[in-house]
């Protein structure tokens, strides 16, 4: 009832699932990834202590190939189930199980996986592949999200849609570095998920993103007077502590802490200043 693909980025520092369904919050069931370990997906008749049983095995060094074989033996539900796992290292790797609704199937590469069951035809894991593999200049999240993108245009799920989600990890890539989680995202419930998915990605990384070094300003001279009459109009005067501080005030209420540069001001966080206080 879904369709999924599981990847590494190109350095081996995230791994990901993207994953669309006409199915209430796949997910909330179908991803699960660690960050330098690897990402599992479970689907059809899902399996969820694939998710953790399968990262222990990556975790202790099994390849993708014998972690997709260990689970499937161990588990009498498999002819029902589908499965793709990717590692730190290798090629991914995918199982359907002969008993999934058609058309089900799936391919696997260097770093990644896609599959799917109840689909359009086997043409919707086409394109997801072919989108993967042509994203290569793309961050890790979008590239995951235009596959997707790719396999929803192509058809996805023949009974339509429902939700989607996208999973990424890296070591210490969450907020403030306090975890692994860099993109945790869900749509449970909408008619077009997978373009929904793709407004919160936006928004994400307008929020959470890192700034571009080749884009910061320094806040000197006629630039810093503009924003402090900005700050001041948007009720963040500069007072004592100076114009840093009021800017991380100011931010910390916008949500955009995390582009916030001492002595310099990002060029999504100036522009969002100008929209909302000019």
């Amino acid at each position: 009832m879904t369709f999924s693909i599981v990847a590494r980025s190109a350095d081996g520092r995230l791994h990901g699932v993207a994953v669309a369904s006409k199915f209430l919050a796949a997910g909330a069931l179908v991803p699960a990834a660690e960050a330098e370990v690897g990402a599992v997906a479970t689907q059809a008749h899902v399996n969820l202590a694939y998710r953790t049983q399968g990262l222990a095995l990556l975790r202790s060094g099994v390849a993708a190939a014998g972690v997709v074989a260990g689970l499937v033996a161990a588990d009498p539900g498999r002819d029902d189930r589908q499965l793709g796992v990717v590692g730190a290292t290798g090629e991914g790797t995918t199982w359907t199980g002969p008993r999934c609704h058609p058309w089900a199937g799936g391919q696997a590469g260097d770093g990644w996986a896609a599959q799917g069951n109840i689909l359009a035809g086997p043409h919707v894991i086409d394109a997801v592949r072919d989108a993967w593999l042509a994203g290569v200049e793309l961050p890790f999240p979008q590239r995951l999200l235009a596959a997707l993108h790719a396999g929803d245009r192509a058809g996805g799920d023949r009974r339509g849609r429902q939700s989607a989600g996208l999973l990424v990890v890296q070591r210490r890539g969450g907020y403030a570095g306090t975890g692994d989680e860099l993109v945790d995202l869900r749509v449970d419930d909408h008619p077009d998920p997978v373009t929904e998915l793709g407004r919160l990605l936006d928004i994400h990384t307008m929020l959470f993103g890192k700034p571009d070094p080749a884009t910061l300003r320094d806040l000197t001279g006629p630039l810093a007077e503009e924003v402090a009459a900005l700050l001041a109009a948007a009720g963040h005067p500069v007072g004592a502590a100076g114009l840093d501080d009021a800017l991380a005030s100011w931010a910390g209420v916008e949500n955009l802490e995390e582009r916030i540069v001492a002595g310099r001001i990002d060029a999504i966080v100036l522009d969002h200043l100008r929209r909302t206080a000019g």
